[in-house]
């Protein structure tokens, strides 16, 4: 796990942990959340390079969203130090939340508002200039013109996923946080999805960070992963390092050796 820990802040491996000039889109430095007597996140640090797609992995209760959530500065960490995009967070939270978005398909809008509506409110929250053609042109990318006047509550947990997707992208974001993006989609639209956001993430430079339980996404879409259990982190690197190191041929083998407790291939 140290060796792990060094990689992540050097830099070392398939994907950089900083980009040419030195600074990171997510700088996070021995950061703890304890929730009582439950330590939800314990010293975990990680840097995250502009431009990059890094997967967030772990079981239920590993600390992904905690962490996510911290990043986002809407929970407090009991100690370390976080930056986002150069700005420390949360004291400079303001200084960036504009140029930030999160999407989750667990978080609704509001039921009785229309799509359009709900993506006008969040627009003029981000005071997006040329909002009605920035609605039309997600509209048009993410395939919701037929839903743009629907109220949010008729609408499918997959037509919520992709409206909460376009929230996200309302701002053109640099620094995208996503939870299960393409949750609740049917394999082809999800695989739509995905190239999308490759897309996104190609021609704005953005960088992602994606907290997913699907693995076959992770290995296609992520340079980087790091896997918590238990507020810490177990391993750090890229797909295919990681999966030569427990010696196994897919993500999700991997996933269940850690979860289980089972040693990686030539640990002690």
């Amino acid at each position: 796990m140290n060796g792990q820990m060094q990689q992540s802040e050097t830099g070392q491996g398939k994907s950089p942990a900083a980009d040419a000039s030195g600074s990171a889109a997510i700088d996070v430095a021995h950061l703890v959340k304890v929730y009582k007597t439950t330590r939800a996140v314990d010293g975990v640090t990680f840097r995250v390079a502009r431009g990059s797609i890094t997967g967030l992995l772990g079981g239920n209760g590993a600390g992904k969203t905690t962490t996510i959530a911290m990043i986002m500065g809407l929970v407090l960490p009991t100690s370390g130090r976080i930056q986002v995009l150069g700005a420390s967070i949360p004291d400079q939270s303001y200084d960036v939340l504009g140029r930030m978005n999160f999407e989750s398909p667990y978080v609704d809008m509001p039921m009785r508002l229309t799509v359009r509506q709900n993506l006008t409110v969040f627009g003029r929250l981000y005071a997006v200039k040329h909002l009605r053609e920035r609605i039309d042109q997600l509209a048009a990318d993410l395939d919701l013109r037929d839903l743009l006047d629907r109220a949010n509550r008729k609408l499918s947990s997959g037509q919520k996923t992709r409206v909460a997707l376009a929230k996200a992208l309302i701002n053109e974001p640099e620094l995208l946080l996503l939870d299960e993006p393409t949750a609740s989609l049917d394999p082809d639209t999800a695989d739509w999805v995905r190239q999308h956001l490759e897309t996104y993430r190609k021609t704005h430079n953005a960088t992602i960070l994606l907290a997913s339980h699907n693995m076959l996404e992770v290995e296609r879409l992520c340079d980087r992963i790091i896997i918590l259990k238990r507020g810490t982190i177990q391993d750090d690197d890229s797909p295919d390092r990681i999966m030569a190191r427990y010696n196994r041929d897919t993500l999700e083998e991997v996933f269940l050796d850690v979860a289980r407790g089972r040693l990686r291939e030539g640990a002690p």
